[in-house]
C-alpha cells in the first residue's frame, strides 16, 4: 500500500468562502500514480470544513442561507465572550460539516456523482490562508 500527499493553499476573505477544489484533488490523485484506494481531503483548523455540493450559484446561496440560519454570524456565543474574536459562529459551522472528506479512488480518479463537487468552506471572520491536505492511499 502506498501513500501520496500534497498540500493545496487557498486564500480566503472575511466571509463564508466556498472554494471548489474537485479539479485540484483529481490532479493530486493522478499525480499519485495510484489506481485504486482512497482520497482524503482534510483542512486543519477549527473554522473551516470540507464537503460536497453541486457547485452552482443557487445551491451555494441555499447553503450559505442554511448555515446562517443554523449559526448566525451576529449570534451570541460563549466563545466570543471568552476570546473576544467574534468568530464563534465559524467554529460551529465548521463543526457541523467537519474538517475532512474521504472519496473512493477508481482507475486513478476520485469517484463522484455528475453534479457533485468537492468544496472547502472557510467560515472565519478575517482573511486566512488555508491549507488543504490531499492524501491518496492505495495501490
Amino acid at each position: 500500500m502506498a501513500i501520496f500527499r500534497r498540500i493545496l493553499e487557498l486564500d480566503g476573505t472575511a466571509g463564508t468562502d466556498i472554494h471548489e477544489v474537485t479539479g485540484q484533488v483529481a490532479e493530486v490523485a493522478a499525480a499519485s500514480g495510484l489506481a485504486q484506494g482512497l482520497v482524503s481531503v482534510f483542512t486543519p483548523g477549527s473554522t473551516a470544513a470540507v464537503t460536497t455540493i453541486e457547485h452552482e450559484s443557487g445551491a451555494l446561496s441555499d447553503l450559505r442561507r442554511l448555515l446562517e440560519d443554523l449559526a448566525p454570524a451576529a449570534g451570541e456565543y460563549a466563545h466570543n465572550l471568552r476570546w473576544g474574536d467574534g468568530n464563534g459562529y465559524s467554529h460551529l459551522r465548521a463543526a457541523l460539516l467537519g474538517p475532512s472528506l474521504t472519496v473512493p479512488l477508481e482507475g486513478g480518479r476520485p469517484l463522484s456523482g455528475t453534479w457533485q463537487q468537492i468544496v472547502v468552506l472557510d467560515f472565519d471572520n478575517r482573511p486566512r490562508r488555508r491549507q488543504v491536505v490531499v492524501s491518496v492511499v492505495g495501490e
